[in-house]
């Protein structure tokens, strides 16, 4: 690569628990430190609402930078990828949110000053991507209780997340959430399509990156740039048998559970009676009453 190394850091204040302006302006000073310590043409952005991310990534990206890094959790994330796919900027992340699904994939450091050493010293792969409705995913999408988790943890004061928050809600949405039955056509990824089914689903999940966030496995064999989205289908099987089944997911063996079942597919149609919640990397979207899943194919440089 010809000339400097130009990062951008795209920060946002408020991701994970206690997120503040003060702490942002402190991850800023520390970002341009390391990288100017490290002669690289640094960057640096503090987001101002939701969405701002992809609006600034695109202007890194139209400023010439090689990278861009999102400093936040998933939302974060999600945003600065949605604006570099397609381009030859490359995404990288610190990881700074409740869940950090795909960071924890990566194995990125939370400390900034080993993230961005290996960010720095790491190399560029291409990835796949992930549409609902869309709206991209590089990680995970949902429909069902996963979304409705979602939405419920969106609702709730930054100051207040975090994993025992998170439990928190899973417990309590588990008391009142009711299951649907959605009409489910997959697209294989290879071999003879399966017919066209109805399901009294707990979740749907499609993935590329193998957990939620937390340690929460939901997709162990899930690979980022295998051409393939990973579908998961857990059936209602009553309050009792979804919490004996919470502990797999903490082992990696969900697929084996009773009542999942799990495929490797190209695309999806996803049809409720009615309008149908979902999310995309842990942010919450309500669609209509069909969803459509497809595979972004080398969508998006990472740099890990």
């Amino acid at each position: 690569m010809a000339g400097r190394l130009r990062v951008a850091i795209v920060i946002n204040p408020v991701a994970g628990v206690g997120g503040t302006l003060v702490r942002a302006r402190d991850r800023a000073e520390e970002a341009m430190d390391l990288l100017v310590a490290a002669q690289v043409d640094p960057d640096i952005l503090i987001t101002a609402h939701a969405g701002h991310g992809a609006d600034l990534a695109r202007a890194a990206v139209d400023r010439g930078a090689h990278v861009v890094v999102a400093w936040g959790g998933d939302g974060t994330v999600n945003e600065v990828a949605t604006a570099l796919v397609g381009t030859s900027t490359s995404l990288a992340v610190i990881p700074a949110g409740s869940g950090n699904g795909l960071a924890r994939m990566l194995k990125m450091p939370t400390d900034a000053t080993r993230a961005i050493g290996r960010i720095l010293n790491g190399s560029d792969r291409t990835i796949d991507a992930g549409d609902i409705d869309g709206h991209l995913f590089v990680n995970v999408a949902g429909v069902g209780f996963d979304a409705q988790i979602a939405s419920a943890f969106a609702a709730i004061g930054r100051a207040r997340r975090g994993f025992l928050r998170y439990g928190v809600i899973v417990v309590r949405q588990l008391r009142r959430y009711e299951s649907r039955t959605y009409t489910l056509a997959l697209e294989p990824f290879d071999g003879v399509p399966p017919p066209t089914r109805s399901h009294r689903a707990f979740l749907l999940t499609f993935a590329y990156g193998r957990q939620w966030g937390n340690g929460a496995i939901i997709a162990p064999t899930a690979e980022l740039d295998d051409g393939a989205l990973d579908a998961v289908v857990v059936e209602d099987r009553g309050r009792m048998a979804v919490l004996r089944s919470i502990p797999r997911l903490f082992t990696g063996t969900i697929a084996g559970g009773p009542g999942v079942s799990t495929c490797r597919i190209r695309s999806a149609v996803i049809t409720g009676d009615g309008p149908l919640s979902y999310h995309a990397d842990g942010e919450p979207h309500v669609g209509g009453s069909a969803l459509r899943v497809s595979i972004r194919s080398r969508a998006l440089r990472l740099r890990a």
